[in-house]
């Protein structure tokens, strides 16, 4: 008789409690999303994972109903076509979703929390103690050391996630999507969350957890799913997981032809012209840090979502307070820094927010360009020679290549490319021999960031130091001379220049999160 085969059962597959289906969106002049698809089964957690801007927040704006997707997707839970037209949309279809950022409202008691929105009444009034009652047993559920009575604003952040948990779990959810919960926790309130999570997986809650830290994706993902640039790049199992295949999903794409600093034909920095020792606010979002920026030189600084790279810049430039370190520029110490003394000492700041913080969209382009060298306009009598300032305008127009008819235009009515050149003008007439800029080409064209890029050449080239904070790593491998990498407050490394790492996407990657290649 011939051996008896073993029979091996075929593993049982759970089908996807969610699946999402050739889902795009656009916004006027970006594709956000492209033919995205994703699913999700009962009882798993599902990571998703990407770099900055490959999608991730859009595609769960889409499914909690914040955004509409464009025709030709569709949405299903439980094998069947929905509707998703708004926030509550989700909510009836048992899609809950905690933002970092949380919805509670801090003066109202948990279980109001709990019931906002759907608060019970008898004989007419709001029946706060029934309302109580009935959500005591998903508080005990969860392990919650605190009761239904307890104001929110007297819980610790970590207890308010729990909180969004128990509105979750009362509205019977199927799917709880956490968005970077673990930013603002402690290690124990990071493990407590985690024993929290495998307790909902096993009672077959159907999870999305969002999160760059590759180690906390090791610790809970069954599967892995990868966004790149808005599109669909595929999903690991548990078992395919490995540092280097992940990163390589999450950043592999061509930068040929876009990027012309090759690394092989570096500038030649000079002396140090800007200079930070133990710089911090406290180790609220930044940790002692220290770097030197040399005269010549394109540095960047790069970092996930959360790791401080523009509360550095603003305690660099004098925004914010300091609560302890030092800065100098040009060898000289900034005993007070306030950006009036920044920018008198040379420093100037490009912020992230150009509308918000940057430009004055009611004023003209001229007087953006103009503003903060206004007073070499003065004539006797206190008169502004505005002659010379639409020269100096004009002149700014022709060399940053920017797109405006005359000078006066608003520039609240320019194309967001547009505006940052006239942002940067403003801060070239200033003469800075140092140039701190915060997410320079971050929602404008490839053309204008082109000459973006050539302008920070050509500074660098003329002996500005500059410092580049950018989401996008090939932008920053393809214009710095070295990368500095920044982590929940640190600098955790730095590639290129004399570190011995290649500046390459993948060492950048594992710098911010934490992974050893």
């Amino acid at each position: 008789m011939g051996a008896t085969a073993m029979f091996v059962p075929t593993p049982v597959v759970r089908p996807p409690i969610l699946e999402m289906r050739g889902i795009s969106k656009t916004f006027p002049g970006t594709k956000a999303l492209n033919d995205v698809r994703l699913d999700v089964r009962s009882g798993e957690i599902l990571a998703l994972m990407g770099e900055n801007g490959a999608g991730k927040s859009t595609l769960m704006k889409v499914l909690s109903g914040a955004y509409q997707a464009d025709p030709g997707g569709e949405i299903l839970i439980d094998g069947q076509p929905v509707t998703v037209g708004g926030p509550q949309d989700a909510r009836d279809h048992g899609i809950a979703i905690i933002y970092q950022e949380l919805s509670l409202l801090p003066n109202l008691t948990v279980a109001e929390n709990i019931f906002f929105g759907r608060e019970r009444s008898r004989f007419g009034l709001v029946d706060r103690a029934g309302m109580r009652e009935d959500c005591r047993g998903v508080l005990q559920r969860l392990g919650a050391t605190f009761g239904p009575e307890t104001l929110v604003r007297d819980l610790s952040i970590a207890e308010r996630q729990m909180v969004e948990i128990a509105r979750a779990l009362h509205t019977r959810s199927k799917l709880l999507v956490m968005d970077e919960p673990t930013t603002t926790l402690s290690a124990r309130e990071t493990d407590r969350l985690f024993a929290l999570m495998r307790q909902l997986r096993g009672e077959g809650l159907a999870i999305i957890y969002i999160s760059h830290r590759m180690d906390e994706i090791y610790a809970l993902a069954d599967r892995v799913a990868v966004l790149r640039d808005g599109s669909y790049v595929g999903t690991l199992e548990r078992e395919e997981l490995s540092a280097d295949r992940l990163v390589r999903m999450m950043v592999g794409r061509d930068l040929a032809g876009f990027y012309k600093h090759d690394h092989q034909n570096l500038r030649s920095p000079g002396a140090p012209v800007l200079e930070v020792e133990g710089l911090t606010d406290g180790g609220r979002r930044v940790q002692p840090v220290s770097l030197t920026l040399r005269a010549g030189e394109v540095l960047g600084l790069a970092g996930l979502v959360g790791a401080g790279r523009t509360e550095l810049a603003r305690l660099i430039y004098g925004a914010d307070p300091l609560a302890g370190g030092t800065v100098r520029v040009g060898g000289a110490t900034l005993t007070r820094p306030t950006p009036a003394a920044a920018l008198a000492a040379g420093l100037a700041y490009l912020t992230e927010d150009r509308k918000a913080q940057g430009l004055f969209l009611d004023m003209s382009v001229q007087d953006n360009i103009n503003f903060f060298v206004c007073g070499d306009d003065a004539r006797a009598g206190g008169l502004l020679d505005r002659g010379r300032g639409r020269t100096r305008a004009g002149d700014a127009i022709k060399a940053l290549g920017i797109r405006v008819d005359r000078p006066s235009t608003n520039v609240g009515a320019l194309s967001g490319g547009n505006q940052q050149k006239v942002l940067l003008s403003r801060w070239l007439e200033a003469g800075p021999r140092v140039l701190i800029l915060d997410e320079p080409t971050r929602g404008i064209d490839i053309g204008a960031k082109a000459e973006i890029y050539r302008t920070i050449d050509r500074l660098a080239r003329e002996g500005v130091g500059v410092l580049v904070i950018s989401s996008e790593l090939p932008e920053l491998i393809g214009i710095c001379d070295r990368v500095l990498v920044m982590r929940e407050g640190h600098i955790t490394g730095e590639v290129g220049g004399d570190s011995g790492r290649p500046v390459t996407q993948e060492n950048i990657m594992a710098l911010a999160t934490g992974v050893t290649l």
